[in-house]
């Protein structure tokens, strides 16, 4: 994927791609199916906040989406029979599902790909340099699984709202991306497509309490009409896909063939690369994608579609997985 042009951008750092405009039929009304949702919420706090009411400030206690640094180690037995550890990333992510982030992570970061490379998954707190309990997870490869060392230096910092920070990280994710097409389904209506956000939004639990995580649902068709799958909330976007692919990898489920991955919000470059590594064909998104994530979803065939909501959307590649209404 060649790096955009810098003469094609406007002052504001824009660019264009093409893009098809669909409308869907009028407010169509579907039940929402059940969805793999946590048994537990993700975590929120309440916090003491000031309401201004006409002119008169009212102390009150505002709830608020958790945010806690996590940390994901590696270890894994050498050549020698001397176990090795390494520190692969500390990201800041909403408590809750953080064995299935620590999966999806490495699963994006080419480091795991099979469910026989892994032993286990565990919290450790012996490297919580906080002292706060379950903020680090440790993924054990099996005997005999060596994760390749030079992906391993992708040793990086994520944020919430940046997960990929770098030149090196970027070659690195190309590297990374495998070569294996992606499934020539699924096709979806723009009726089908239509119904989405609003299922997503109402298995969105914690951000309709707090209004402050991101969601990643993952859809199928059954019986024609879309079924969410699994549902998952984060501070960090990048981390609620990644703890959607860590629970279907858990469920031996990759590569995710003739499914949708619903976004909350835009959809950048690495959240499309992620998706791409889980084999998923379909990105749908409330917001905007970067000229980045269109770059690399028609240079690996992903349908990607932007501004998924009031009835209508944005087809910025793969429009053959569009039936026509």
């Amino acid at each position: 994927m060649d790096s955009l042009d810098p003469s094609a951008l406007d002052a504001h750092g824009s660019a264009t791609r093409p893009v098809f405009r669909i409308q869907a039929s009028p407010d169509p009304s579907k039940a929402p199916p059940a969805a793999d949702t946590p048994t537990a919420p993700p975590p929120a706090s309440e916090r003491h906040k000031s309401r201004d009411h006409a002119g008169k400030a009212t102390p009150e206690m505002d709830l608020l989406a958790v945010e806690e640094p996590l940390e994901i180690r590696l270890s894994w037995v050498n050549s020698a029979g001397i176990t090795e550890e390494q520190s692969v990333s500390i990201t800041m992510r909403t408590p809750g599902q953080d064995l299935e982030l620590a999966l999806g992570f490495l699963i994006s970061e080419g480091l795991l790909s099979a469910p026989e490379q892994l032993a286990n998954a565990e919290h450790d707190d012996a490297f919580c340099a906080s002292g706060q309990s379950q903020n680090t997870v440790r993924v054990n490869l099996q005997p005999g699984q060596t994760p390749d060392l030079e992906r391993l230096r992708r040793h990086f910092y994520t944020t919430s709202s940046c997960g990929v920070c770098g030149k090196a990280s970027l070659d690195a994710v190309r590297i990374t991306l495998s070569a294996a097409p992606l499934s020539q389904g699924p096709h979806l209506s723009p009726d089908q497509i239509s119904t989405l956000p609003n299922l997503l939004w109402q298995a969105q639990g914690t951000f309709q309490d707090t209004g402050g995580l991101h969601a990643a649902g993952l859809f199928r068709l059954k019986s024609q009409e879309p079924e969410l799958r699994v549902l998952r909330e984060d501070v960090g976007r990048h981390n609620a896909v990644d703890k959607v692919v860590g629970w279907a990898f858990s469920k031996g489920l990759l590569p995710l063939h003739n499914h949708v991955l619903m976004l909350s919000g835009r959809a950048s470059f690495e959240l499309i690369q992620k998706a791409i590594a889980a084999g998923i064909p379909m990105v749908a998104a409330v917001g905007a994608p970067s000229t980045l994530a269109v770059d690399l979803a028609v240079s690996h065939g992903l349908t990607l579609l932007g501004f998924v909501r009031d009835g209508r959307f944005n087809v910025y590649s793969g429009g053959g997985r569009i039936e026509a209404s």
